[in-house]
């Protein structure tokens, strides 16, 4: 399988499990689902990889080389496709579990599927972005709902 094909099936896979995110009822089926067969599979995948990496089981497909101590380092790991795609695994795989984070937090706090959209969309674009907004928005009644169960 060519690294553009496995790159593509990454996408597409967490591409799924956002769309289930976003649209499906959040029941414990679905949030499995979604947990199981959406992060970790992109976790599998990420291990296999880095391990066939690591140990030159899987060819890169580049230069080769590189190290996570130093800018270049991680500039000659990501200038292989097997690199990138490794890292775009990654990526793929931390912000679909954070988005199901900020999803469960927002039904647990009460806030709309609607509110929760561009907070999702945004973590799905640029992860840390929603993520850092979604916690600023979550702070009021993050704190409202303590007071609330510490006078219960």
């Amino acid at each position: 399988m060519s690294w553009d094909t496995l790159f593509l099936l990454a996408n597409y896979w967490a591409f799924a499990g956002w769309i289930a995110l976003a649209f499906l009822p959040r029941g414990p089926k679905i949030l499995a689902l979604i947990l199981y067969l959406g992060v970790f599979i992109l976790c599998l995948a990420y291990t296999v990889l880095i391990a066939g990496f690591l140990t030159g089981g899987i060819d890169p497909g580049g230069p080769g080389g590189g190290d996570f101590t130093t800018l270049a380092g991680v500039m000659k790991l990501f200038a292989a496709p097997g690199g990138a795609t490794l890292g775009w695994i990654h990526y793929l795989a931390f912000d679909l579990f954070t988005g199901m984070w900020i999803a469960r937090d927002a039904d647990g706090k009460g806030f709309s599927r609607i509110v929760q959209f561009p907070f999702l969309l945004l973590t799905l674009l640029a992860g840390p972005v929603g993520l850092f907004l979604w916690l600023i928005v979550r702070e009021r009644r993050a704190r409202a709902q303590t007071k609330a169960q510490a006078k219960a």
